[in-house]
Order: C-alpha cells, then sequence, then structure tokens
C-alpha cells in the first residue's frame, strides 16, 4: 500500500513541470511599455485555456494582408467580461489594442477591442492579468 501512495505521489510530482511550462508571464512574453492599436477582421477566435487567441487579419498601406495574433485571458476571466464563445465571428471588423510582443512580432497582448460600430466589447478593459 505504501508503495502505491509513493508510486502515485512520484507522478504527480512529473506531471507538476508540464502545467508550469504551459503557463507563462505577461512580462516574460510582452512590453508594458509598448501599447499598438490595430484595425482589422477576425479570422479565427479560440475560446479556449490557457488563454483564448484571436487571429486578426489587417490589411496594409500596401494591399498586403497580414495576421495579427491576439492572446486573451481564459475564458473563465472572459465570461465574467461578458464574452462567449460566439462573441467574435470570422469576417468581424474589431479595433484591438494591446500590448506588444518584446520580440516584435505581430503578437499581441489583449488590453481592450472594440466591434466594426466602435463599440467596446466585454464589461471593461483588460488589464495585465493572466
Amino acid at each position: 500500500m505504501v508503495r502505491k501512495i509513493a508510486a502515485a505521489i512520484a507522478a504527480f510530482g512529473l506531471l507538476i513541470p508540464v502545467g508550469a511550462a504551459a503557463h507563462h508571464s505577461f512580462a516574460v512574453f510582452f512590453d508594458s511599455n509598448k501599447l499598438v492599436r490595430i484595425k482589422g477582421k477576425v479570422r479565427v477566435f479560440r475560446y479556449a485555456n490557457p488563454h483564448g487567441t484571436i487571429i486578426v487579419t489587417v490589411q496594409t498601406r500596401g494591399g498586403e494582408a497580414r495576421d495579427w495574433q491576439i492572446e486573451t485571458n481564459a475564458p473563465v476571466m472572459l465570461t465574467r467580461r461578458g464574452w462567449d464563445r460566439n462573441t467574435l465571428k470570422a469576417g468581424d471588423e474589431v479595433t484591438v489594442e494591446g500590448w506588444l510582443a518584446r520580440d516584435g512580432s505581430r503578437y499581441l497582448r489583449l488590453r481592450q477591442i472594440f466591434d466594426g460600430k466602435g463599440k467596446l466589447i466585454g464589461t471593461r478593459p483588460f488589464e495585465q492579468e493572466d
């Protein structure tokens, strides 16, 4: 019996690093001094853990389409702010404000998002929380 308990504890201990690696800190990936705003059309909205994801296609001045990836809060936090899995749909026009990735890529952490008419989506702006 003692061996079974010890084996269960050891197996559980091996899983902890996997969970810790899956979650990351805001400060590691995003620069709180680089708040940017983009306007485009939603291509994909994933309402999934550990963070939701929005892919927005932005047209450059030269007419080229570029995808931006936006990381949101976890679905539980989105729900608290009035979102659900149908809040955004492919083709929706949005304006996104977020913190730019430290590596300069087209990757943002969502602060707030507005629909095509300029109305805030959700109940309040997003803050730097995981």
